[in-house]
């Protein structure tokens, strides 16, 4: 199969698709690639990598896209991506059609077979091409949200793990998935005075049995939520239904309860945000204010360590894109029911049912298209 990578035109996105260890891996399978000139260079990872490994590097992302059969990016394709795409072609890259229905409908227009890293599964019901920027997003969300909470940025002008004989800072993190583990820990690290909500009991359970010296628990009902928020210096949203919309946590009424200048970091905003006065913002222009409460809301977190970043996703997709170039799509899919599940578009069909009703658009099963 001819594999490309075109280079990332997202704003301030610095991934590469394809790192040359997965182009390597593909070449060994008997396959080809090819590699847009500098797409690498935001993640070190130079023209000249590639080359070594045998991959081809094309002049502009025409070039790649009308050579390659499989399409394999980071984020979603921008509209002048989207016309590129051709019936026949696999698209395989982050989506997040839910709140976004236009790139939705240029896909379906496109004929392209489209397969999102974020609702690919695992035997243990997780996602395994989304845990690894939700691990880094985790990390990075206390990070970012100290840096708010500094009054030249707008913030209270609290110092995450406080002094001696001045209290940390309170940190509610409302999600206890794997974006929410990691933010916790980072925080608590901080030495922050963290509080994690969630509404499944045992999740609950096993993160006070890990953590319970580290960080507390609670369940997240809308009282308990709104009462530690507003005693919260830091808000750091990490809810995830895999293929849905975001629900909102926090409503646009209630930032004037929370204390002037706590911050709010969303890192649900790929998905629509979790708080009712979320918009996506960039790295170049990352937050805003609103009722005297400042938003993070950056849609491509992992996109500031972009090396890291890299590195990790290239981990966890090498196996599937490897596998989706041996055998084909449906193949590939008919012997993975969680590659399968991972299907959100096919020749102008919506495949994924938590899009559709997100939309509004009509839904057809993926097994139905193999």
């Amino acid at each position: 199969m001819h594999i490309g990578c075109p280079k990332e035109i997202k704003p301030q996105e610095f991934r590469v698709g394809i790192t040359p260890d997965a182009a390597a891996e593909a070449i060994a399978h008997g396959h080809s690639v090819v590699i847009e000139t500098n797409a690498g260079l935001g993640a070190g990872f130079p023209d000249a990598d590639y080359i070594d490994v045998g991959a081809q590097i094309a002049p502009d992302a025409s070039a790649v896209f009308d050579a390659a059969e499989m399409i394999v990016k980071v984020k979603e394709p921008q509209p002048v991506e989207c016309a590129m795409l051709r019936k026949g072609q696999i698209l395989f890259t982050y989506l997040h059609l839910a709140p976004d229905p236009d790139q939705t409908r240029a896909l379906m227009a496109s004929g392209a077979t489209c397969i999102a890293y974020e609702t690919v599964t695992d035997s243990r019901g997780g996602l395994p091409l989304l845990a690894p920027m939700s691990e880094v997003a985790g990390r990075l969300a206390p990070q970012v949200g100290a840096w708010t909470l500094q009054k030249a940025n707008g913030g209270r002008g609290v110092l995450l793990g406080g002094v001696p004989g001045v209290a940390p800072a309170r940190v509610l993190v409302i999600g206890g998935g794997v974006v929410g583990t990691h933010a916790a820990r980072i925080a608590a690290g901080m030495g922050a005075d963290v509080t994690v909500l969630d509404r499944s009991l045992p999740r609950l359970r096993q993160l006070d049995d890990q953590y319970g010296g580290t960080f507390k628990t609670g369940y997240a009902s809308k009282s308990v939520t709104a009462e530690l928020a507003r005693e919260a210096d830091l808000i750091i949203g990490a809810v995830l239904i895999p293929g849905a919309a975001a629900p909102k946590l926090i409503a646009r009424d209630q930032l004037k309860d929370l204390k002037t200048g706590a911050v709010l970091v969303d890192v649900a905003i790929d998905q629509g945000g979790c708080f009712e006065t979320s918009r996506p913002t960039t790295h170049n222009d990352p937050i805003y204010e609103v009722d005297g409460v400042m938003h993070y809301c950056v849609a491509n977190m992992p996109g500031a360590v972009a090396r890291s970043s890299t590195l990790a996703l290239g981990n966890a997709t090498m196996p599937f894109m490897v596998a989706l170039a041996d055998k084909g799509w449906k193949e590939a899919c008919r012997a993975d029911p969680h590659l399968l599940n991972g299907l959100n578009v096919h020749e102008g069909q919506l495949t994924y049912a938590a899009v559709g009703e997100a939309l509004g658009i009509e839904t057809v099963p993926a097994s139905s298209v193999l």
